[in-house]
């Protein structure tokens, strides 16, 4: 049986690390971290995952200045907030809730973020600061991925990773991080043809596609890592809900190495290391000798 790599008791570890991070700088700065969450409309699941991280926050002890708009929250006024967020010296960090109404432009108002305030690590400069292996903010979700490797001592160096996903979100920049570690990576998605073939290669599987346990048993390597990235609701023939990842754990417990369950795996790291971003760009704004707005 593989082993369980438990997402939600790293989470735990490091927000304390964080806290204790966050009360030792204010003492030092004055002031405490602050995070800005900007969701538009009402989707439940966006909801869900904005008072999570808001909550975490608080638990943190970094400053919340969220941000809900109604569904008709217009480009402009986005725009605007977002000016204002970016030369308010109280906030570090700005994440923009996704997805957005279809009437946003979400690409636009990403490279609008100052991005050294762009705690979700999308903004261009951010994203080649990756591509280039520098300094930079990282998006949250596969640097969640990145740290659950290195708490269970996954050697990553010359491995095989196949991530089935090509997001901007996930897809892309865990692929980039995985070759940082010096991994052999191959990115795989809907038109890769033969994908079972390709899978079965990995010695570290990622799956990142958003379709309800997609991954199943023949796919996989024995003894491999697979880390699941998928958080999907299904509903069964009595009409109850359940949440389930792209991969099938049942029958890939039985043969992986190390596994990710869904939930209480990649989940709660993605928030994290919202926290994680948000007291990076605070801690080196004052490195650099305070406000860079100033």
């Amino acid at each position: 049986m593989a082993k369980i790599i438990d997402g939600k008791a790293l989470a735990k570890k490091m927000q304390k690390a964080i806290a204790d991070e966050v009360a030792q700088l204010q003492a030092k700065y004055g002031r405490p971290p602050g995070l800005a969450v900007l969701m538009v409309g009402d989707n439940p699941a966006s909801a869900a995952y904005v008072k999570n991280k808001e909550t975490a926050c608080h638990k943190a002890g970094i400053t919340s200045f969220g941000k809900h708009l109604p569904a008709s929250a217009t480009q402009a006024e986005l725009e605007q907030i977002i000016d204002e967020l970016n030369k308010d010296d109280r906030v570090d960090g700005i994440l923009i809730q996704l997805p957005l109404p279809d009437h946003l432009d979400s690409v636009a108002l990403l490279n609008r973020l100052d991005p050294d305030k762009d705690a979700d690590g999308l903004h261009p400069n951010n994203l080649g600061r990756l591509v280039r292996g520098e300094e930079g903010l990282r998006s949250c979700t596969p640097a969640g991925v990145m740290e659950l490797l290195a708490e269970a001592n996954i050697e990553i160096a010359g491995k095989n990773a196949v991530v089935i996903g090509r997001s901007i979100l996930v897809g892309k920049p865990l692929a980039l991080m995985l070759l940082e570690e010096n991994a052999t990576v191959t990115i795989a998605h809907s038109r890769t043809k033969a994908l079972a073939e390709v899978t079965r290669k990995a010695d570290i599987l990622i799956a990142a596609i958003g379709r309800p346990e997609f991954v199943t048993a023949d796919m996989v390597k024995p003894d491999a890592v697979v880390i699941d990235v998928g958080i999907n609701r299904v509903t069964d023939d009595l009409g109850k809900s359940r949440l389930v990842g792209d991969v099938d754990y049942d029958s890939i417990v039985a043969i992986a190495s190390h596994i990710t369950p869904v939930p209480g795996g990649v989940g709660p790291m993605t928030v994290t290391m919202l926290l994680h971003n948000t007291v990076w760009s605070y801690r080196r704004k004052f490195a650099e000798g305070g406000s860079r707005n100033q």
